[in-house]
């Protein structure tokens, strides 16, 4: 029942991050969530991830899941996950929906459950196989911001320490993108994320899926959901950010073709199969810094009136 799509992993050694998390290691801690508090064993082993994009951060913290949910296929390809696991990849459970059958066969020590939207009655299933840690109360279910996620999972395996330094340096290169990008505050940027030609989703402010562009100091469009493509016209803004379709497949539609954002080559592209695509996707921090590097050069040009490259399979 538990499909693996790489070796099984416990705690990858990291010498300094063990020596950057020595105050915490050994001692088991509490986590306050939505449902209570979670009290996760020191030092834990052996991780399971249920939450959409849950391993993207305990990977970060040099620690392979030994079963993780499924997403993205291409995801065991992206860089960053291929360093973190020496290019094997993680574990992945066989499903769509929360397989509690795998996840206790794969004898977890902790499991993660951030980036989903759990209820009381999954929650209580899956504390019964091992202690469970969900988002807090502060935010909507799966509008839990990166860095809040990212430094939950250091204090649950130990590295809060670790975490810290991450977000310090993921928020260090985003301050540097707007201290020398100055003309990305305040100009609205429309974020489209589909996968299918007629059917444009605007993922509004607080989606982690957008969480860089919000971070750099852009605005979003007010409307937020579904669109008919008689309504493509809410896709204009200083900028068009696409996730999901390559600018190939869109050069098929002419009502997108028609939209001046377009025109005036001010929208940027992610195919569903691009690392740029999972990268604004998984927002760990590795990921993050990974779109923050292909991005920010792109975003200027559109802005300035200046040729942009296509990022549609970067």
């Amino acid at each position: 029942m538990l499909v693996l799509s790489g070796c099984g992993g416990a705690t990858k050694s990291d010498s300094a991050s063990s020596t950057a998390n020595s105050s915490a290691a050994g001692e088991p801690v509490t986590i306050s969530h939505k449902f209570g508090e979670t009290k996760v064993p020191a030092n834990p082993q052996r991780v399971v991830t249920v939450g959409w994009t849950d391993q993207d951060y305990v990977l970060a913290l040099g620690v392979v899941p030994v079963a993780t949910r499924a997403f993205f296929d291409n995801y065991n390809d992206f860089p960053w996950v291929k360093k973190e696991t020496d290019g094997k990849g993680v574990p992945t459970m066989a499903g769509d929906s929360i397989n509690f059958e795998a996840i206790a066969a794969a004898k977890p020590d902790v499991i993660f459950a951030i980036y989903e939207t759990i209820d009381q009655k999954t929650y209580d299933r899956l504390s019964q196989i091992a202690p469970t840690v969900v988002q807090s109360s502060d935010y909507p279910d799966e509008e839990t911001p990166w860095s809040v996620q990212l430094l939950t999972t250091g204090k649950a395996l130990g590295r809060a320490g670790q975490a810290e330094k991450l977000a310090a340096e993921v928020n260090a290169k985003i301050d540097e993108a707007k201290t020398a990008h100055p003309e990305f505050s305040g100009k609205t940027l429309v974020n489209d994320f589909t996968s299918e030609l007629n059917a444009p989703y605007v993922i509004g402010k607080g989606d982690p899926r957008r969480a860089l562009f919000d971070a750099l100091g852009f605005k979003a469009q007010d409307t937020v959901g579904d669109i008919s493509e008689e309504k493509l016209n809410l896709l204009e803004g200083d900028v068009l950010f696409v996730n999901g379709l390559t600018k190939e497949q869109l050069a098929d539609s002419p009502a997108f073709q028609r939209l001046a954002v377009v025109k005036d080559g001010r929208t940027l592209y992610a195919g569903s199969d691009s690392t740029l695509s999972g990268a604004l996707t998984y927002t760990g921090p590795q990921a993050m810094l990974y779109a923050l590097n292909l991005l920010v050069p792109q975003l200027s040009n559109a802005l300035q009136g200046r040729p942009v490259e296509d990022l549609s399979h970067a």
